[in-house]
This record gives C-alpha cells, sequence and structure tokens, in this order.
C-alpha cells in the first residue's frame, strides 16, 4: 500500500498538490486532479482517515442506535443510513440500545470516546415511557443529533418520521369505504408514540365515520412473549371483519392464527398491517401492508445530519421530514 509521499515522489509535484487533487481542490487543474487519482488507484492508495480526522477536526464517522436489531424496520433503516453516508464517504457504527436508558446512555459515551461526528438515534421503550432524555441532551449537540421514527417533543433537533396519525387514518377510512364496518384494532406498541399516533388515527376515521367504538375490538399486548394465548383467545371471541395492525409483527400473527381457528372465515377478513414486501409474503394469502419506506427514513435522516455538519452555518432551522407510507392492498 503506498503513501501521499511515495505518490508526490513519483508524480514530481508536493505532497500538498496528491492530498488537495485527492480531495478534489478547487485550485487544482482537472489534468493534475486525473495524473494524482490514476495512480493512486494504480498503486492501492488508501487514505489514512484517522490522521485527515486529526487534521480537520473530522472523524466522517457517524453513531447510530437503534432499540431493536432484530426488527425488520430496524435493518431497512440502516441500510439506507449506511448506504447514504458511504456514498459521502462517511462510515457508519451501529450499537443497539435493547430498548433500555441505561444502555442508550452507555452507548452514546461510548460512540463519543470514539469522536463520532453525529449522531442518528430511534428512542429506546424506556426513554420514552419514563420521558427522561437527559442522558441525550446533555451529551449530544443538537446540531449534531437526527432522531427518527421513535421521537420526543423533548429533544430540539432534526426529525424524520411516518405521519402515523396521518396513515392509519387513511386507512381506516379506506376499510370503511369499502364497507368493512366491524373494524379491530390490534397492536404491540400502544407504549410508544408512534402506536399512540396509529390509534389516534384509527379513532378519528370511526369517529368521522359515525362508527361506535368497540372496546372489545381493540386488543393491547405489551410484550410478544405471551402474545399468541391473548391473540388466539382475543380472536375466537370476537367478530370482525377487518384489522388494522399498529406494528410488523401481530398482523402476521393475527393472519396465522385466523387461518387455525377460523379457516373459513380469514378470506372475508381484511387484515393489514405494518410492514414490508417481503414480509408481506409470508402469510398465504398475502397479506395487505402498510409500507413506511424504511430505506427512505434511513436515507432522509443520513441527508439531515450530513448536511448540517457539512455546512459552514450549523445553527438553522430544524427540519421535521415526513415521508410519506404506501398503502398496499389486495
Amino acid at each position: 500500500m503506498s503513501s501521499l509521499k511515495e505518490l508526490a515522489k513519483l508524480l514530481s509535484v508536493s505532497i500538498s498538490t496528491v492530498s488537495k487533487a485527492l480531495n478534489d481542490a478547487k485550485d487544482i487543474s482537472e489534468h493534475t486532479k486525473f495524473r494524482v487519482k490514476e495512480l493512486a488507484e494504480a498503486m492501492n492508495y488508501q487514505p489514512n482517515k484517522m490522521g485527515a480526522g486529526l487534521r480537520n477536526n473530522k472523524s466522517k464517522t457517524i453513531g447510530v442506535i437503534i432499540p431493536d436489531i432484530l426488527n425488520s424496520f430496524f435493518a431497512e433503516v440502516l441500510f439506507g443510513i449506511e448506504k447514504q453516508c458511504s456514498e459521502k464517504g462517511y462510515d457508519t457504527i451501529v450499537c443497539i440500545s435493547n430498548e433500555q436508558t441505561q444502555k442508550e446512555a452507555e452507548k452514546i459515551k461510548l460512540l463519543k470516546s470514539g469522536s463520532v461526528d453525529g449522531f442518528i438515534i430511534s428512542l429506546a421503550a424506556q426513554t420514552i415511557k419514563t420521558g427522561d432524555v437527559s442522558h441525550i441532551t446533555n451529551q449530544i449537540h443538537k446540531n449534531k443529533l437526527v432522531l427518527f421514527d421513535r421521537l420526543s417533543n423533548q429533544i430540539n433537533c432534526d426529525k424524520v418520521s411516518v405521519d402515523d396519525q396521518k396513515i392509519t387514518y387513511e386507512v381506516t377510512k379506506r376499510l370503511l369505504e369499502k364497507g368493512y364496518k366491524k373494524i379491530a384494532f390490534l397492536s404491540s406498541i400502544n407504549n410508544l408514540n408512534v402506536g399512540k399516533e396509529r390509534r389516534i388515527g384509527y379513532l378519528k376515521a370511526l369517529r368521522e365515520a359515525k362508527i361506535v367504538y368497540e372496546k372489545k375490538l381493540e386488543l393491547s399486548v405489551q410484550s410478544l412473549s405471551n402474545m399468541h394465548k391473548k391473540l388466539r383467545s382475543w380472536a375466537e371471541k370476537n367478530d370482525f371483519d377487518a384489522v388494522l395492525a399498529a406494528d410488523n409483527s401481530s398482523g402476521i400473527m393475527l393472519e396465522n392464527c385466523l387461518l387455525s381457528i377460523k379457516p373459513f372465515k380469514t378470506k372475508n377478513i381484511k387484515i393489514i398491517g405494518f410492514s414490508n414486501t417481503k414480509n408481506a409474503l409470508l402469510t398465504f394469502p398475502k397479506m395487505n401492508y402498510i409500507n413506511q419506506n424504511a430505506e427512505n427514513i434511513g436515507k432522509k435522516a443520513a441527508i439531515l445530519l450530513l448536511n448540517r455538519l457539512d455546512s459552514e452555518k450549523m445553527d438553522y432551522p430544524f427540519i421535521d421530514a415526513k415521508i410519506k407510507a404506501k398503502i398496499h392492498f389486495f
């Protein structure tokens, strides 16, 4: 592997010229840039990011903290973040909070010790429940933070999410327009801001259509560990013609449950949940779903953070970006 000094010697130019050419400096001619980059590629030159970071006070690394790595939604968001950061020459380091505030605080401290330039975070369930975000506001400058999906009004920074209330309102309204009257609501995330917003949208559509809300048609389960038993009992006791699942797992579980206990009625029950194309294929028949466009959420979060980090004036108004979700009915 070659060095800047070796490249400069072979090209009979200064080390400074080689460095500027590799970084597309405006005061270097296109001919020189071409010569430098051609030789650098031929000699497999790899820039020393640590050294560059020390010189310009930037590590070109972004810290990402998510609450659950097993959730396919967060995996898709990570894909979008990494893709966008990579295109801009940034690396990403990912940490998992496991839904715990203490771990979230520890991961922030860990990433800061490694001198990341900024943070992209989706809040842990415990942090949302307690409302205590001091471990974030005390450690991360607001201009170096983007929150996605799970947000907090107590943190003033750039944010990216889907308009959860609007999309569940639209879905419920479309189900009503299609003639479904007994629409149930199923959720394992009512403790989160996204779950609460989705429930509000559902109730709003029922209220506008003058459909009486039936408490028995709503099932909230806090843990997936006991969901099978509760789901089966609830499905056996209640009659509904449609179900809106507020997360990306309970809808699939219900579809499979109904095939077991109500095989002849299942085809007449419309189920729609938050999911993606791949997960929708896990049920038969294929489940209707709301695609949050998770990859685009990740890309947008990265764009907002990198734009602010690369801006000469970081202190401009914060952006609350809404990514458009798409409804898929089959």
